[in-house]
């Protein structure tokens, strides 16, 4: 009996004393870089910053001088708390994803460039130094390594076919700095609490997009138009700015937020909103329900308002992996509702698009099929490694194309597309093979759920667009991986804390 009645004591000890140490190691290494700790620290950020300082003022001027203030700033909250610098990424990708610095030195840095360095760099500082001495990885970490050498390989490749400019230099380091996110994302995520904290800013800022796109919507033309012109002062596109069905100022007005674009827009929302799903039949949801109800309905509400095929199509793709896998007898009522949805009369818009889509009559899709036939030539005539990031060898040809995998196949070939699937078939191998871990816990099953959910989604909407894999979208790229991160992260936690419950009771 007194083994019996030791074991509950020692199982409800564990795992708090776990997230205890994860937390110690992670706050050595905050010590030893905040500046307020550490003399080292505090000597080479004074050094440093007079140095820098001097030479960007000198050079650049006020403008640059006050960028690089607000650099030094930003770099020293996150070294206070790295996590502030997971939800400043966050926040940029869904509400300022535009946005660049007043500053022009050959490339102009963009808000989500800083958001993304600064978590980068103090993360990699922690490791270079000692501070973090271990760190946590998952079996993703080795694919997604072949797929970034290969698009360093890709690019190399590639600078024959076009001119070597800063601009391109700096988003094709963009693209890595997302891909890297991910081990990052897996590393820190080492307790339940973080993830879930991480989990409840995505849905936060994913709903206040929403309700801004909402808002610019209702309101009048020139109202909205107005308000986002006020963002040409950080870098946005003046002018109109408004966009319609075909770009046809008689055809319905579509949502975009703050995201120029509404096919990025319905991309972006379309993933936070698959994410959000398993929120409303949960248990134990993050937020209240009143709350659950709010940010699942503003996102699917401005997803409709997108006008984006494409996007409605990846909802209702990662609705439908959510249902399958866990809510099969929610099948007849999801069916319902969408049955009903489609009576609405801003619905008979997008029945018209969908049947003229599948048609191939409107504008849009006879514009993708041409896009398709160009992209499919270039694949055949360099299949292995792709043209690269730069151009195209051949005057006739040219890259982009609405379809992801298309995308991926010009820049980096079949090389490049088997690595990508590599990725995301260990996401999901790594993932499914554990699920029977989640079904007996509540919590951690529905951030399952709704992250694989929303990386089905992002694929499937990838059949109709590029966005996820196009180096002008860095924020969309961002999103996806961050979530592919984020889905890693869930599983690696299952595992691990069946494997330490599993250790006490052996």
């Amino acid at each position: 009996m007194a083994t019996v009645t030791q074991k509950p004591t020692n199982r409800s000890n564990t795992e708090p004393q776990i997230r205890e140490n994860s937390r110690n190691s992670w706050q050595k290494s905050a010590d030893w870089l905040n500046p307020t700790k550490s003399k080292w620290a505090l000597g080479l950020l004074v050094g440093g910053t007079a140095v820098l300082g001097g030479l960007i003022l000198g050079f650049g001027g006020p403008l640059a001088g006050a960028a690089f203030i607000i650099a030094i700033l930003t770099a020293y909250v996150v070294l206070r708390d790295i996590e502030i610098g997971f939800w400043g990424v966050i926040a940029v990708v869904c509400l300022l994803p535009f946005a660049t610095l007043p500053i022009d030195i050959g490339v102009t840095p963009t808000f989500l460039d800083l958001a993304l360095g600064a978590v980068v760099g103090v993360w990699l500082l922690a490791i270079v130094t000692g501070a973090q001495r271990d760190l946590v990885t998952a079996p993703i970490a080795l694919p997604l390594l072949v797929f970034i050498l290969v698009a360093i390989f890709a690019f190399i490749f590639g600078l024959s076919n076009g001119p070597l400019t800063p601009t391109l230099l700096r988003k094709f380091a963009e693209l890595l700095l997302s891909l890297g996110f991910v081990y990052i994302i897996v590393d820190y995520c080492r307790t339940q609490a973080r993830l879930e904290r991480l989990v409840k800013v995505v849905l936060l800022a994913g709903a206040g997009a929403a309700v801004l796109g909402i808002i610019f919507w209702l309101l009048p033309e020139d109202t909205t138009n107005n308000l986002l012109n006020m963002l040409t002062r950080v870098g946005y596109p003046g002018g109109w700015v408004i966009r319609y069905i075909e770009e046809n100022p008689e055809l319905s007005e579509r949502a975009i937020s703050t995201s120029v674009d509404p096919n990025v827009l319905g991309g972006l929302l379309l993933m936070i909103g698959a994410l959000a799903g398993p929120q409303l039949v949960a248990k134990r949801p993050l937020f209240p329900r009143w709350l659950t109800w709010g940010i699942v309905g503003s996102i699917f509400l401005c997803v409709v308002l997108t006008f984006s095929r494409g996007a409605m199509f990846g909802l209702a793709a990662g609705l439908g992996f959510i249902a399958i896998l866990r809510y099969r007898r929610l099948i007849p009522y999801m069916a319902g509702g969408g049955l009903l949805l489609l009576l609405l009369p801003v619905a008979q818009t997008y029945i018209e698009r969908f049947v003229e889509g599948i048609q191939g009559q409107d504008l849009a899709t006879q514009m993708r099929f041409g896009e398709y036939q160009d992209a499919i030539t270039l694949i055949l005539r360099y299949p292995i490694i792709g043209v690269g990031f730069a151009g195209t060898p051949d005057i006739d040809l040219y890259l982009g194309v609405a379809n992801v995998y298309l995308t991926i196949a010009q820049v980096m070939g079949l090389v490049g597309l088997l690595a990508f699937f590599a990725v995301i078939g260990t996401l999901f191998f790594y993932g499914l093979s554990h699920r029977h871990i989640f079904k007996a816990h509540e919590e951690l099953d529905a951030l399952w759920l709704g992250l694989h959910a929303a990386i089905v989604g992002g694929l499937a909407a990838g059949l109709f667009d590029h966005y996820l894999f196009n180096l002008e979208f860095h924020h969309a790229v961002t999103a996806f991986w961050l979530l592919v991160g984020l889905a890693t992260a869930v599983t690696r936690l299952g595992v691990a804390q069946t494997n330490s419950l599993s250790r006490l009771e052996s």
